[in-house]
């Protein structure tokens, strides 16, 4: 540990003693940490430098523009013209995720809640 480290340990834990963290927000709640055990550890602070600035790597904003389109299906009728233009988008999308190396279990699963929400909410 250097001089500067151990200059920060004894400030953080002179204002310890002194309670000047007790007042914080969010003060004995749990921290809520992004999960990203999935990103190579040399990628990790480049992605989570864009994510802050609002950026999203093209494999999530394929996955939300997938899961809107599993949410639109689901509220379609089997008449409507535009599920075959959105069916054909999803399975694009299903592709570019597959060839990210991402499952697409999750569209499926998303798919056959939904409609069985939607079902249940029908009868």
């Amino acid at each position: 540990m250097g001089l500067i480290d151990e200059l920060a340990e004894r400030y953080i834990v002179d204002a310890q003693k002194n309670g000047e963290f007790d007042n914080l927000s969010g003060n004995g709640k749990p921290l809520q940490l992004d999960d990203d055990a999935l990103v190579p550890m040399d990628l990790r602070g480049g992605y989570r430098l864009l994510k802050n600035a609002g950026f999203l790597p093209p494999e999530l904003l394929d996955r939300q523009e997938a899961l809107t389109i599993v949410d639109l299906l689901s509220q379609l009728d089997n008449q409507h013209g535009a599920q075959t233009k959105l069916r054909s988008r999803l399975i694009l999308l299903e592709m570019r995720l597959e060839q990210a190396g991402l499952s697409t279990d999750f569209l499926h699963q998303e798919y056959q809640h939904r409609m069985a929400d939607r079902l249940s909410n029908e009868e």
